[in-house]
């Protein structure tokens, strides 16, 4: 499940470029038109200081587990019939030292810790909740300090379908602290400072469906620094999602974690990401790549990407890498789900590092040696072998075989940026459309500008109603496009009609 993050690789692109100044005063494309109303603010869902309080007492019919009994919660899980609740004492709980030693729930089992219970793996144990059962609960328990290995999970770490995760505290855990089935719900959970993900939300061999991740708080992960121990790995993030068919993603305070907050990779489609505070996140705040069909609406966003985008400015990469980054990602109405595009509305963005890219890589596609999503292939061919030539440069397959940041409405959203709190001159000013000059493989049929040109003019990608505030630039088609306001608005871009500009810094 290596998948390599995926960015700018200019060939044709000019080594540098100087950004635009911005000059006048307030501009819109429609004289009568009114600006879009600010956004309300979203509330903070402070689950790691705040956590839900366990029942004291064991609920009726519940067996009750010792923390003086090394092992007791594994051993009395085995001798209980499924759907059996187990009421964990205040204290620090214990798992057998075998480093495979492990809890293998029964369908329909309850784990409810009282006030103070912990579940320690004490540096020893790799995983605290696995196996293939359904419909497991845990909830009011702290899990912390197990040492899965890379891309594995703490809890549910087989990806089990139906778990509900609430109120637990899952910390400082080597791997992801939580894996993900189909149907699962986490709420009101504190998933901190775990040394890959918050939660991998990966099932090996299938796709997961109805994933609900509500109201919690995903801080400081990433730990471990996977980025740089596996240069360009795209393996972390606060949550990371792979081929997620249906997720509502809302309510979650997600921040400070080392490199990107929330990142949808692969084949994920019909997603919901609303009501989110993603703040101080060290990359961008949201990646949704290779993926389709979304709403994004209502979140609040903010100081995100200083570290990454600061990083790759002062190399001299020219690529905007953004807050949001949507990377051949877009709207499919072939494929099922509760929106046929991407619709990003009512967010407030301000004072990250840039805005919102959309991105398109030339390069990328079923077969293309340039696709580092594992030999995956997008989900509207079945047999990705009849990508290859010569059936790729005719229909259907020259438009099926490809991702396609296509049907994308950015609208009714405030951009905020003030300078002197970015600490920024150039480079964190950027809004985006672009794609790269197609070179590879000889065989390719999107060689030369035809991506750029698709992506900036004829896939439905449209800004609009929106209000800026700060010295925003914007980029089209390629690096070297670099535009005002103005020109931004003007044929043959014709984007942000019925916007708002006011190029001074400040909120």
């Amino acid at each position: 499940m290596r998948i390599r993050r995926r960015h700018w690789t200019s060939v044709a692109a000019p080594a540098a470029l100087a950004l635009l100044a911005v000059t006048g005063c307030d501009s819109t494309s429609d004289a009568g038109s009114k600006p879009a109303a600010t956004p309300s603010p979203t509330p903070v869902a402070r689950a790691c200081a705040h956590p839900g309080a366990g029942p004291a007492k064991a609920p009726a019919g519940a067996v009750t587990v010792d923390p003086k009994v090394v092992g007791d919660l594994a051993a009395k899980t085995r001798s209980n019939p499924p759907n059996t609740t187990f009421w964990l004492r205040p204290g620090k709980h214990r798992l057998d030292p075998d480093r495979y030693a492990q809890v293998i729930p029964k369908e329909g089992n309850r784990y409810l810790g009282a006030p103070g219970a912990v579940l320690d793996g004490r540096k020893k144990n790799q995983y605290a909740f696995g196996g293939s059962a359904r419909h497991v609960t845990i909830g009011h328990l702290t899990v912390q300090r197990f040492v899965a290995p890379p891309d594995e999970g703490v809890v549910n770490h087989d990806s089990a379908d139906g778990w509900v995760i609430e109120h637990a505290t899952i910390q400082d855990n080597s791997g992801a602290g939580l894996m993900a089935g189909a149907h699962q719900q986490v709420r009101a959970s504190c998933l901190r400072g775990n040394g890959q993900y918050g939660m991998n939300a990966y099932k090996g061999g299938g796709r997961i469906s109805g994933l609900v991740v509500e109201g919690n708080e995903i801080v400081g992960n990433n730990t471990d620094d996977w980025e740089r121990r596996r240069e360009g790995c795209g393996c972390t993030g606060g949550i990371k999602f792979w081929a997620v068919d249906g997720a509502d993603v809302r309510g979650n305070w997600v921040h400070d974690n080392r490199g990107t907050g929330l990142w949808a990779d692969t084949n994920n489609n019909d997603f919901r990401i609303e009501n989110n505070v993603l703040e101080d996140n060290d990359g961008a705040a949201l990646i949704y790549e290779t993926s389709y069909n979304a709403v994004i609406r209502g979140n609040t966003i903010r100081r995100n990407n200083w570290v990454e985008g600061r990083r790759q400015a002062e190399r001299g990469d020219n690529f905007p890498f953004a807050t949001v980054y949507l990377s051949e990602s877009g709207g499919e109405p072939r494929i099922k789900a509760r929106t046929d595009k991407i619709e990003i509305y009512r967010n407030v963005l301000e004072n990250n590092w840039s805005g919102i890219t959309l991105w398109e890589n030339a390069d990328r596609f079923c077969n293309s040696p340039a696709n580092t999503s594992s030999g995956d292939c997008t989900l509207l061919v079945k047999d990705t072998d009849r990508c290859a030539e010569p059936a790729i440069a005719k229909a259907p397959l020259y438009a099926d075989c490809r991702w396609k940041t296509q049907r994308v409405d950015i609208h009714d959203n405030r951009f905020v940026l003030d300078k002197s709190v970015v600490k920024c001159a150039a480079k964190c000013d950027r809004m985006a459309v672009l794609a790269n000059y197609g070179t590879y493989p000889d065989w390719s049929p999107y060689q030369g500008e035809r991506v750029s040109e698709a992506i900036t003019r004829k896939q439905h990608n449209r800004w609009h109603d929106n209000v800026y505030v700060g010295p925003w630039t914007f980029v089209a088609h390629d690096p070297s496009q670099v535009l005002d306001f103005g020109r931004w608005q003007a044929t043959p871009y014709r984007q942000d009609a019925g916007s708002t500009f006011r190029a001074r810094d400040g909120g």
